[in-house]
């Protein structure tokens, strides 16, 4: 397991790529748990349980939906599994580190400095995400970043739209 985390944090630091995972489903299925639990942790800091379970249902729908969408439509479904364990791995390690900072956020304890970390993390979650999808589909990074910013935002609109207390609104 340790090897797993090494080569995910390898991932975000852009020194290695989704194919360097194992194809293996045991470890899609374990980093699709580590990612339900860190976006349990997450959405619990703010939303209540029956919210954050079906938020996190929309979720996962959106992530793999669009891993095997993009996959889909450029024929290269043979990549799934690591495609889809890298950016549930990746995500779930940068939803991590972010973990303090949202609660500090939510406890009014967040400053201009946490305020700034959150949007590091945010910003290096989608340069991993377009770097990821980059390496996946054989694509230059400038499009895979365009892609993965599409989708981020796309997500978020649908999330919006679903549940609208995720953008504020009342």
């Amino acid at each position: 397991m340790y090897e797993i985390i090494i080569l995910l944090f390898d991932i975000c630091r852009f020194k290695k790529g989704p194919q360097d995972l194992p194809y293996s489903l045991w470890l899609l299925r374990l980093l699709f748990i580590v990612y339900v639990v860190i976006r349990v942790f997450m959405l619990s800091i703010h939303y209540d349980t029956f919210s954050v379970l079906l938020q996190i249902m929309v979720d996962i729908f959106m992530v793999a939906g669009f891993v095997w969408i993009m996959l889909y439509m450029t024929g290269k479904l043979g990549r799934l599994y690591q495609g889809l364990s890298a950016v549930l791995g990746t995500d779930a390690m940068i939803s991590f580190f972010a973990l303090p900072g949202m609660a500090s956020m939510e406890i009014g304890r967040g400053g201009l400095l946490v305020l700034l970390v959150m949007l590091a993390l945010m910003g290096w979650n989608w340069a991993v995400t377009g770097y990821i999808i980059s390496k996946v589909l054989e694509k230059t990074l400038s499009f895979s970043l365009g892609l993965a910013f599409l989708y981020l935002l796309g997500s978020y609109q649908v999330m919006a739209l679903l549940f609208p207390e995720v953008a504020g609104v009342k």
